[in-house]
């Protein structure tokens, strides 16, 4: 049996060695993404969890398959050539994600214009990207050396083709079998193959690099389907039937002229606006600031998988994200009549920047799409203060500060934050509030500091802004990306230790603050959701609803006669006015997913 298989691997010996080499390829490349700008080898972290490797090596087995079809000398180069392509993509991914914290991918060819989103240098050689091509020198010197057996040299090519068909179906079926067990069945607890995750060194992890590139292939192409002209009808009766010919009222332009600061907070729920624990009060900055705000206090998360990313989408596009998949992640490149595109033709100057990476949730492809005119990433900030996921809210914010103080006027700036990101965990100095321990070591008091930490993050800044002499003259908009501790650790706080029933129900309720420091108070309690926040600050900008109500899911939530909207679970939350409506709302969902999946905006207008 030894003997078969020496004399099997030695007959085979490029065969062999080339899939020895691409896994050791693949190695080195996934060592790379976890080490200090992505420029030294960590083999022990090669891995973000342990991959089903056999399918694996099926996916590389498989490209080599080719091998088998030469003969003679013709071999080796074939293997040369397979050797030197997958090189070349492999290096060109790991300078991509160097710039960029995501890989290459077959939707930049299909749409140019959100490839490398930031404009970063991708020509990012290091010395370790020597180690992609060591083995050249190998098969070099193994073509001066490589003598042919008279029988190999004689092997028909019928043959030849029926032991590469072969080994091709062989892997192609066991990398079908991989899929089937692991992403469709779930029979091996805990792993992935191919199934897209939220951080794109996860999602290369799970596929091996090769995976990724034929999942990707695969995942893109003919992603955007046909427009029809029953599509295009149906999506404008809908629209049509969404709209309300109501006179404007004194809202109407009220805040127009002024910059838009939008504050998307992360995990910030509505339960704990002008609450104390303790006697202290979790937020008192926001409860500050209400007092010039209109506070909308019956909004509603809309976030579909896409989570943080949905927010983002809605904000913007008063659209709801698709049903299945993720919407950043399948359709980056739909264009809408977005709100950076509302704004900047009234002037404005329109920002965009996260504290993350270009590829984390793809955030930086999809802001392109919104016709943001300045993207920023992590990479625009000092990294002087790591809390939890990353650079502390109180520093991001601070930065931002600066940046803003030399920005022409008016400007759209939207902004994240990321502190009070689950599991809301706090370094002692910043906890501000003073709760028994046995509180303070529980996730509903870990998620109060943490909350109470990124609030006093954003009196900060308002402080700075004031200091800026730009508050007269801005309009900040906070409220929730979605909900947190009752979204993700509901079981972990059921008998959390603390008193009193305010903390204990998941009403899905996220704040929504409009603040500028000439406003009067106002609680405006309209059941609505994040979709209807284009429409509601656009009204108060000054823009008029027809430069909007044919693109907007959502409503002007300060002059409408409506008082109900749809949760992403298709409940539907306050009091349609009668069967119509009703049914227009369960509507929602088909509208959106066809305006996305065809993209809509793009083709019809």
């Amino acid at each position: 049996m030894k003997k078969k298989l020496k004399s099997i691997i030695k007959s085979n010996w490029l065969f062999v060695f080339m899939v020895i080499i691409l896994q050791l390829k693949s190695m080195i490349l996934l060592s790379m993404l976890r080490t200090p700008n992505s420029s030294s080898i960590s083999l022990s972290n090669t891995y973000f969890t342990p991959p089903v490797i056999w399918a694996h090596l099926a996916i590389i087995v498989l490209i080599c398959s080719p091998i088998f079809l030469f003969k003679n000398k013709d071999q080796l180069k074939a293997t040369l050539v397979i050797d030197i392509l997958i090189t070349i993509i492999f290096v060109a991914d790991i300078w991509y994600y160097r710039a960029n914290g995501t890989f290459l991918s077959i939707r930049h060819l299909m749409h140019t214009e959100i490839f490398n989103p930031i404009k970063k240098n991708l020509f990012n050689f290091r010395l370790v990207d020597l180690a992609f091509f060591i083995d050249f020198i190998i098969l070099l010197i193994a073509n001066k050396l490589i003598k042919i057996k008279k029988e190999e040299n004689e092997r028909k090519l019928s043959f030849r083709i029926a032991k590469s068909i072969s080994i091709f179906l062989l892997s192609t079926f066991t990398i079908g079998l991989g899929h089937y067990y692991v992403d469709i069945k779930h029979m091996i607890p805990g792993k992935r193959l191919f199934s897209l995750s939220w951080a794109p060194f996860q999602t290369f992890s799970d596929m091996s690099p090769l995976g990724y590139h034929g999942f990707d292939i695969n995942f893109y192409k003919d992603k955007n389907k046909s427009l029809t002209s029953n599509d295009i009808a149906t999506i404008k009766n809908w629209f049509n039937d969404n709209k309300e010919n109501l006179p404007d009222n004194k809202y109407k332009g009220l805040l127009e002229g002024k910059n838009l600061i939008a504050l998307q907070v992360e995990s910030l729920e509505n339960f704990v606006i002008n609450q104390k624990v303790y006697g202290q009060e979790i937020t008192p900055n926001l409860n500050k600031l209400i007092s010039n705000s209109l506070y909308f206090d019956n909004i509603y998360e809309q976030n579909n998988s896409g989570t943080s990313s949905d927010a983002d989408l809605l904000v913007n596009t008063s659209i709801l994200p698709i049903r299945q998949n993720t919407t950043v992640f399948s359709y980056p490149w739909d264009k809408y009549n977005s709100l950076q595109h509302l704004l900047s033709t009234k002037g404005y100057t329109t920002i965009s920047t996260h504290a993350e990476l270009p590829g984390s949730w793809n955030w930086a492809e999809m802001h392109k799409s919104f016709g943001a005119d300045k993207i920023l990433d992590i990479g625009m900030y000092t990294q002087d203060e790591i809390i939890g996921l990353g650079l502390s809210d109180e520093s991001y914010l601070k930065q931002i500060s600066e940046k803003l103080k030399n920005e022409s006027q008016p400007f759209y700036a939207f902004m994240t934050t990321l502190t009070s990101h689950g599991p809301f965990e706090m370094p002692d100095n910043k906890k501000y509030l003073d709760l028994p321990k046995e509180l303070d070591e529980d996730m509903l008091g870990a998620y109060f500091q943490s909350v109470r930490y990124t609030d006093e993050a954003i009196g900060k800044f308002l402080d700075a802004l004031e200091k800026n002499n730009q508050l007269d003259n801005t309009v900040v908009m906070i409220y929730g990306d979605h909900c947190g501790v009752h979204k993700f650790y509901e079981e972990d706080i059921k008998n959390s230790p603390l008193e009193g029933n305010w903390w204990k129900d998941n009403h899905k309720n996220i704040p929504y603050i409009i603040y500028s420091k000439d406003l009067k108070p106002e609680v405006i309690s309209k059941a609505g959701g994040q979709s209807d926040f284009l429409p509601t600050i656009s009204y108060l900008l000054g823009i008029n609803r027809n430069e909007f109500e044919n693109s907007s899911m959502g409503r002007v939530l300060v002059n409408t006669e409506r008082n109900t909207t749809i949760l992403n679970s298709g409940n539907i939350i306050g009091t349609p006015k009668d069967e119509s409506e009703l049914n227009h709302l369960k509507n929602s969902f088909k509208i959106a997913d066809t305006i996305i999946e065809k993209n809509y905006f793009k083709n019809y207008n």
